[in-house]
């Protein structure tokens, strides 16, 4: 993997832990010379694993929609930041310049961004690999409504399975370096037919 999409919050939360997890997160990125594709704000966990990154010597690119940047909120001194027109484009190239995807704390834009690029692993649409940082626990109500969707049968096992959650960074990353997408690769393969 050379970079990692970090989905996060720009609050810092309510507990200094959440912001001491994006800071570990950041140093596995950068001892594992993994780089950081973000929102790319200067603001709560997005501001916070960003300056991690670049304090210890890595690659730190944002991708923030103009409107934002319009606002003050995007971080001037990344690697590379990229301006781009809407949330819509913002995704799109986020999950380009992306070898996987991780959510960290945040609210519903993290939600929303981390089930859209899990939806698309599902789908087939790309096959990389999808954690949850589950830092104090902040993920487990979600966690477990994926597990009723899976027992009210709105969602087959093999699918939830695509969701890896730790709770450490170090843990988190190296699932993500040994996921293989096995029922996705035979579901391509089938419709390619």
């Amino acid at each position: 993997m050379r970079r990692i999409c970090v989905f996060c919050g720009s609050s810092q939360g309510s507990r200094p832990e959440y912001g001491a997890a994006a800071e570990e997160m950041a140093a596995e990125l950068v001892r594992r010379k993994i780089g950081l594709v973000y929102g790319g704000g200067k603001v709560g966990l997005m501001g916070s694993i960003a300056d991690a990154v670049l304090r210890a010597g890595g690659e730190a690119q944002g991708v923030i929609p103009e409107h934002l940047m319009a606002r003050e909120v995007g971080h001037n001194g990344l690697t590379k930041l990229h301006v781009v027109g809407s949330m819509h484009e913002r995704k799109a190239l986020m999950a380009d310049l992306s070898d996987a995807f991780v959510a960290l704390p945040g609210g519903f834009g993290t939600l929303e961004e981390f089930c859209e690029v899990i939806t698309w692993t599902q789908l087939g649409l790309h096959a990389k690999p999808c954690g949850i940082l589950n830092t104090l626990g902040y993920y487990s109500p979600l966690l477990q409504m994926f597990d009723h969707a899976v027992e009210e049968r709105f969602l087959k096992p093999e699918n939830r399975a695509l969701v890896l959650a730790r709770v450490a960074p170090g843990e988190l990353l190296q699932a993500l370096e040994e996921w293989r997408p096995t029922h996705i690769e035979k579901w391509l393969s089938r419709e390619t037919r």
